[in-house]
This record gives C-alpha cells, structure tokens and sequence, in this order.
C-alpha cells in the first residue's frame, strides 16, 4: 500500500509540476456557501499549515516543519487534496549530497524507493489515511539519471536554467 500511494505520488509530481498551477474548482454536488467536505468518519479534512502570504512566496520553515536543503531554491507548491499541498525545491546539490543532509538533519535513514531514477523518501510524520492523500514526507530525486539535463526551472528566463535534483515535501499538517 505504502509503495502504491509514494508511486502514485510521484506520478502526480511529475504530470503536475510540469503543468501550470492548477486552480480550484467546485466538484460536482458542491453548492455555494456550503460547509466544508467532512470525510467518512465524519471529521473534516486535515487542515493544511498557513499558506504564505502571497501564492509566490516561498513557504518558511516553521511553517513546513521540517528544514530546508541550504541554497534549495523554491520553485512552487501544488493541492495535493484533502487540505494538503507539497511543495518543490530545487538545487544543482547532487541527490546523494541531499540525501546525506536530510538523513543528518531528519536523524534517520528513509528509504531509498526506486535505484533509477534514484528516489529517496524521509517519513516526517504518520500518514492518516481518512484525512490525507500523501504521507508527510521529504522526498528526494535525481533528474540527472539517464544522461538528462536536469528539471527544467518553472520560471522562465531565470538561471539556473535546470535542477539537478529536486525536493518535495508534503508537511505534517493536522497532526
């Protein structure tokens, strides 16, 4: 179960960050002004950490709970559901560097997920099935693997132009 939902999650990772920022939208049934969604038994969603300021600024620390790679660099953050977001860092740091930092700075060792592409997860909090859609986590992955480039950076015309290895952490929201 654990390695289908960290798939699929990486799934939508990959589809997603490539994607303009999606914006939300009634589902079907939703009528205006009505309370929110309660899950199947019966407790809202997980309430997700504030949300910075304005949708551009980079989220801080605290507000994630867990700390952020040196120099990483904030490229955006994406509704992952049931009042989560994840949010995506990148760095030219290669992914064994990050892997070493969040093992020191976290005090485990995660789980290496997949060998190619090489994909690292850190578990930062106990997943709840009935109120989230991902585990809390730190994951970590090398877009260098097969002789490419890098992840190409979201914010056209800024330098670096690629990332080599990039960080999405889900926080530990409503625990």
């Amino acid at each position: 179960m654990r390695t289908h939902l960290i798939a699929a999650a990486w799934l939508l990772f990959v589809f997603t960050a490539a994607a303009q920022t999606p914006q939300p939208f009634p589902k079907p049934g939703d009528k205006p002004g009505a309370p929110p969604a309660t899950t199947q038994s019966g407790k809202p969603p997980a309430v997700a950490p504030p949300a910075p300021a304005r949708p551009d600024d980079p989220p801080t620390e605290a507000m994630l709970g867990v700390l952020i790679y040196p120099g990483a660099e904030y490229l955006a953050s994406y509704d992952a559901t049931r009042g989560q977001r994840y949010y995506l860092y990148g760095t030219n740091a290669s992914f064994n560097d990050i892997v070493n930092y969040y093992r020191t700075a976290l005090k485990q060792k995660g789980e290496l997920i997949y060998d190619e592409p090489a994909i690292h997860e850190f578990d930062i909090g106990k997943f709840k099935e009935e109120s989230m859609a991902f585990p809390p986590s730190v994951t970590v992955k090398d877009y260098t693997w097969g002789g490419s480039a890098g992840y190409l950076n979201p914010k056209r015309g800024k330098q670096p132009a690629r990332f080599r290895t990039i960080i999405q952490i889900v926080p530990a929201s409503g625990s």
